[in-house]
């Protein structure tokens, strides 16, 4: 019998589910209070204005704070998503056997920003073509992702595909390889990567997009 711990893991290739991990029924504890938004309940409740957004673009914490410091965003989580492995640690997540990529959950309210404008922050601030990294960043889980909370969302991911990878094709970079698809289970990372990046200001940030931008007739609502 060969163990997962015997596996040679190629990180750039999805697993199996053979492969996959375990994982665990319990979930991570999480804090109630956002750290930079600090009388928002971190998982709600919420307001009836709200909707989720849920994006992977490389390293969560830089990402994540980015969507924070746009206005109408109300809360932000990151997270595991796209995978097999039930509520994963961090370190199950970097050995590649679970097939989650780290995402950003994020809280907005319609009235003061709509996903259209999320969606043009999300293919400005990372390089979409990688395939299974981001920058010096490699392995499954910095594979870029966008998961829809609703047909329309998905409609207008797939649209704004199109649009940005045109505006790509013009700066001379390669295919999209993006993940669209409507939202998996999202389960969330370990209470200290939580806001990560206010509670260590000096801590890592690998975002950095390609410098090319969707039209502004294509980011309004």
């Amino acid at each position: 019998m060969v163990l997962r711990s015997e596996i040679l893991v190629n990180k750039n290739v999805l697993p199996t589910a053979e492969q996959a991990l375990p994982g665990r029924e319990t979930p991570m504890a999480l804090p109630e209070k956002h750290f930079v938004f600090e009388d928002t309940p971190l998982l709600g409740p919420f307001f009836e204005d709200v909707d989720f957004a849920i994006f992977g673009l490389g390293c969560f914490w830089g990402a994540e704070r980015r969507f924070w410091q746009r206005e109408g965003v109300v809360s932000t989580v990151v997270g595991y998503a796209g995978g097999i492995t039930p509520n994963p640690t961090y370190e199950e997540v970097c050995s590649g056997l679970t097939g989650h990529t780290e995402v950003v959950l994020v809280v907005f309210d319609k009235a003061k920003v709509s996903y259209r404008e999320l969606l043009a922050m999300f293919w400005e601030l990372h390089n979409p073509t990688q395939g299974m990294r981001q920058g010096n960043d490699v392995g499954t889980q910095y594979r870029s992702a966008i998961f829809c909370t609703s047909p329309e969302q998905l409609e207008q991911a797939q649209a704004s595909k199109a649009a940005y990878q045109a505006e790509l094709d013009k700066a001379g970079f390669g295919a999209i390889t993006t993940e669209i698809d409507q939202a998996p289970t999202v389960y969330f990372a370990e209470a200290y990567h939580q806001q990560y990046l206010a509670k260590n200001p000096q801590g890592y940030c690998g975002i950095g997009g390609t410098g090319v931008c969707l039209p502004p007739s294509l980011q309004g609502n």
